[in-house]
């Protein structure tokens, strides 16, 4: 069988072995050259793999990784004082580093919830309006207009909690006209918006400092709203009731 073999490979190597005795010494030359050539690539790509190197890459695609610049703590003659580094704008403040004024900004006195509003703002007329434009947007889709807690989204998140639809759980909003809403400062509702309480979710992020405030003013006049007396109002006046038949005549 081994003989069989050996004889078969014979029978294909001596034509082959025979044009090659019968090539040009200078194409076997280029052959070896071509085969020593295609190794290099080879070669540089095993060495780049197995060693190290202080000296920067190759780098044919820039996308502006080197560019010229000044570096930290580089002099820079285009600027009077030389430095490259520019100081910062006067009055600039980190973010999150404004709460100087912590009545203000956290709605905190001498470390417990604020009972008053903050100095720097007025609580006027156009205060209470501006409260109530922001409530409508970003309050009473869940505790309704009039802060019942019975707002459009309520009402939609019961319906699908009836239907069970993928195990839909729903946490009533609060009520914002109980009691225990009605006790707490005004420096913990503010907290409250800011940061966000149970499920409800903070809008620090989206309504400015001032509008949160504004908000408050408009819920405590809407808890106001709901047991209104006119002893409570300054300059009330009493207006005698008439009909809708003598408001038509009229």
């Amino acid at each position: 069988m081994g003989n069989l073999i050996k004889q078969i490979i014979d029978d294909i190597m001596k034509p082959i072995c025979a044009d090659i005795k019968q090539t040009p010494a200078w194409i076997k030359w280029l052959i070896v050259v071509s085969i020593c050539v295609a190794t290099i690539p080879l070669a540089l790509i095993f060495r780049a793999r197995t060693s190290y190197s202080d000296k920067p890459r190759i780098h044919f695609i820039q996308n502006m990784d080197n560019q010229p610049k000044y570096v930290s703590q580089e002099a820079n003659a285009l600027f009077l004082d030389g430095r490259a580094m520019r100081p910062q704008v006067e009055g600039t403040i980190a973010r999150g580093a404004m709460t100087s004024d912590t009545n203000l900004f956290m709605g905190v006195t001498d470390g417990a919830w604020s009972t008053s509003y903050p100095s720097s703002l007025t609580v006027d007329h156009d205060f209470l309006a501006r409260g109530q434009g922001r409530f409508n947007i970003y309050c009473s889709p869940c505790h309704g207009v009039i802060g019942d807690g019975e707002g459009l989204i309520h009402h939609r998140a019961n319906q699908l909690v009836e239907t069970g639809i993928n195990g839909t759980t729903w946490v009533a909003p609060k009520n914002l006209h109980e009691d225990v809403v009605k006790e707490q400062p005004v420096g913990q509702l503010f907290n409250s918006i800011t940061n966000g309480v149970r499920t409800m979710a903070a809008y620090g992020s989206q309504i400015s400092t001032e509008d949160r405030w504004a908000i408050v003013a408009y819920m405590k006049a809407l808890q106001l709203s709901q047991d209104a007396d006119p002893s409570n109002v300054s300059n009330a006046q009493t207006l005698p009731r008439t009909t809708s038949s003598e408001g038509s005549k009229q």
